[in-house]
């Protein structure tokens, strides 16, 4: 690991504490330094002294200390750091950062860092699993905020179940892969370039219960968003709804409807390279109902409308349309014909064909078999995970701005 590679480790209150010194001693073998700040809670557990000789390093913890501001004042903190880790994450502060509180040094970093975050969860498991906690979380997660764990096992309060903090050698393994993720994408082939990706289904309102919608689960759009961020691209992706979580080091824009998605589409450009990987629904519903239409003993009729079609309204975005345009084409038959005929139609540069009649098991599986087509030839790509899809497509893309330059 680079020696350059600094961590800032936020301690809350919370028995595991007192693994953050194996921790800290651990990602210093590593080469990565680690400096400290140590709340009110966790400073019940573990001393500033402990901490301090481990990290070799000040250990910071009153917002208000004219010392430490002169210093190294909270801004500098979350500047100076590559990866803020938060672990033990207690309760406590899952809930002050989902709400955007900064009461302390430890909340006031994390609310003006502009920095990954990375949080290992420790707490009993009632706590964990209360509906506030879990929505805390969810919220974290939309934000791009990365967790690892918690586990499952026995409680320093002697019950039993999730809430344990992940293991010191796990913790740190993901900090390693975090901070490789950094420098392969800050020296990878797509630095400097600017990306787009539009991935899941989207979700056409019936009336305020029921909607028109289709089977995609986004794995696909995704992975390609995470591999063109790995490969140093800024990303944005535009996301319908999925239960997924979202891609660290990217930037995600939730919608709902198709008309959303090409908004957020168009207020994404310009940008280098567009890949439209969302299953955007063909149609909506003419008239939505403002209430939830009810049985009436015969059959109901409605009147649908064509959405826009995003592929092709970029395509013909004049100086703002994308240098490389790249769709996806979903067939259950006749698959390399229409994907061939919809590359030409809508005007993108690269289409990918895949297969998604019954027996292709491709909705909401791991795995993908896809064919790469452009104006002169066609690549049948072996069955592979998704992610590997995604980054052997990212990998194309960086040879094409290569070759290009």
């Amino acid at each position: 690991m680079d020696g350059d590679k600094r961590v800032l480790l936020i301690i809350s209150g919370g028995i595991a504490a007192y693994k953050c010194l194996e921790l800290i001693r651990r990602l210093g073998e590593r080469g990565v330094r680690v400096r400290c700040v140590l709340t009110a809670g966790g400073a019940q557990f573990v001393t500033p002294l402990s901490l301090a000789a481990l990290s070799e390093d000040t250990v910071y913890s009153d917002l208000f200390s004219l010392t430490d501001e002169s210093q190294m004042g909270h801004i500098q903190l979350s500047r100076d750091a590559d990866l803020l880790v938060v672990a033990p994450a207690s309760a406590d502060i899952l809930a002050r950062m989902a709400a955007g509180i900064a009461d302390d040094l430890a909340t006031t970093v994390l609310l003006a860092t502009d920095k990954p975050v990375l949080v290992a969860p420790a707490m009993n498991t009632r706590m964990w699993e209360h509906l506030a906690t879990q929505t805390n979380v969810e919220i974290l997660a939309a934000r791009g905020i990365e967790r690892i764990g918690p586990e499952s096992g026995d409680m320093a309060c002697g019950e039993y179940g999730a809430g344990r903090m992940a293991k010191v050698a796990e913790i740190v393994a993901a900090i390693e892969q975090r901070l490789a993720a950094d420098v392969s994408a800050a020296r990878g082939p797509l630095s400097g370039r600017s990306a787009l990706v539009t991935s899941g289904p989207t979700r056409e309102p019936i009336d305020p219960v029921r909607f028109i919608a289709n089977r995609s689960s986004g794995k696909q759009g995704h992975a390609i968003a995470a591999a063109l961020s790995r490969l140093g691209a800024r990303t944005t992706l535009v996301s319908g709804p999925t239960t997924l979580v979202d891609p660290a080091a990217v930037n995600v824009v939730h919608v709902e409807t198709a008309c959303e998605m090409l908004e957020a589409c168009n207020g994404s450009l310009p940008v280098d390279v567009a890949i439209c990987a969302a299953a955007v629904a063909d149609w909506r519903v003419a008239d939505t109902a403002a209430n939830k239409l009810k049985k009436n003993g015969s059959s109901a009729t409605l009147a649908l409308t064509e959405n826009p079609d995003i592929l092709r309204t970029l395509a013909q975005a004049g100086n703002m349309k994308p240098e490389l345009l790249i769709g996806f084409a979903a067939e259950t038959e006749d698959l390399i014909a229409r994907a061939n005929q919809k590359r030409s139609e809508k005007g993108c540069d690269w289409i990918i064909a895949n297969d998604v009649s019954a027996e292709s098991d491709t909705f909401d599986n791991d795995y993908n078999m896809v064919h790469w087509i452009d104006r002169e030839q066609v690549e049948d790509w072996p069955r592979m995970t998704k992610k590997e899809v995604a980054m052997r497509l990212a990998t194309r893309v960086a040879e094409h701005f290569a070759s290009a330059s």
